[in-house]
């Protein structure tokens, strides 16, 4: 006798329930907050090694803790810088629709190294003694904010604007600014030079501590605010139209997260310099680990990845090649190469 009843479909071809969720199954949910936590734990255990390795004190003593709290400036700083670059880049990649773009890349870099190279060819070494401090670090960061509110609004609000025209100009920009700054460079005395070679380097080294201060309200104030835009952002990723027909004012939206992008770069790079390519190795690395577009859960996984690459890098300056601070000789060989493989496999901008 035949058996009347629908043939029930195997577990495998159950059609799975559609969902909006950023993390739509239990197993992506599970996979982001083992990574979240491996991050911590990393970071936990570079902090503890910039900390406590190479102390000569006996540890737990007053003068362990007071060696300590000397090197709590460097993860301080570290900590700040990878908060900056990790959300700025996420941040612009995502106004510009493009994984490739950061604003390092976009002539950034070149900027500080014109404005270190003009500050050190006009002033001397006296003058740039003399405006050590606060005074140095708020000129260089509004210069830097200016210039990228100027350039990125005006490029990234064109309707005609694109990737590569925007890659064009970054280069254009990059190219002059390098030229004005060579030829400064070889009308310095090898005293001035040495002092302006110090200071282009990304180093941890080059920051100062009375720098603080007034670097990290900066750099709560605008993250912050970016954090809380994220559902926004998740929008404008979408694009102009889409955006619009959603009901956000997309050029706004694009304008005010420049803005805020600009002033976490500023402050990033204005405490240890140029690092060209650790935005963009924080970002890919977040999006590949955390597998989603929503800027909720890609945010947390870049700030942490950013802390790990600086720490870990330290580190290996530290106690490998005994070269303390300057870090930015690993990320950018890192990062530079990591640029070139994903140039590589998608073929294309």
């Amino acid at each position: 006798m035949l058996d009347a009843r629908p043939a029930q479909p195997s577990a495998s071809r159950v059609p799975r329930a559609r969902t909006s969720r950023a993390l739509p199954t239990a197993r992506a949910r599970r996979r982001y907050v083992l990574v979240l936590v491996a991050l911590a734990l990393l970071a936990l255990a570079f902090t503890y090694v910039l900390l406590a390795v190479d102390n000569p004190m006996p540890a737990g003593s007053d003068g362990w803790w007071r060696i300590a709290r000397r090197r709590i400036t460097s993860v301080t700083v570290m900590g700040v810088v990878a908060f900056c670059q990790a959300v700025a880049t996420v941040s612009f990649q995502t106004v510009a629709q493009n994984r490739i773009v950061t604003p390092s890349i976009m002539g950034f870099s070149s900027l500080y190294v014109a404005i270190q190279t003009g500050a050190v060819y006009f002033l001397g070494v006296a003058g740039i003694v003399a405006l050590q401090g606060t005074t140095q670090f708020l000129l260089q960061t509004a210069v830097m904010v200016a210039f990228a509110v100027a350039l990125y609004g005006w490029l990234l609000s064109r309707r005609s604007g694109n990737v590569q025209l925007m890659l064009l100009i970054g280069i254009v920009i990059g190219g002059g600014l390098g030229s004005v700054a060579a030829f400064m460079q070889r009308l310095l005395t090898p005293s001035e030079f040495d002092v302006l070679v110090a200071r282009m380097f990304g180093s941890v080294s080059n920051a100062d501590a009375s720098y603080l201060p007034v670097a990290i309200p900066l750099a709560a104030v605008a993250g912050t605010v970016l954090l809380v835009r994220s559902r926004r952002l998740n929008v404008v990723a979408l694009g102009r139209a889409v955006g619009t027909n959603l009901g956000i004012d997309h050029r706004r939206e694009t304008l005010v997260t420049l803005f805020l992008v600009s002033i976490l770069m500023a402050v990033s790079t204005a405490l240890v310099g140029p690092m060209t390519f650790l935005g963009f190795l924080v970002a890919t690395l977040a999006y590949v680990l955390a597998d989603t577009h929503d800027h909720r859960h890609v945010f947390p996984l870049a700030i942490g990845i950013g802390y790990v690459v600086l720490s870990g890098a330290y580190v290996v300056m530290k106690h490998v090649f005994y070269a303390q601070g300057v870090v930015s000789i690993i990320v950018e060989l890192v990062g530079g190469t990591l640029f070139l493989v994903v140039i590589l496999r998608r073929g294309r901008l």
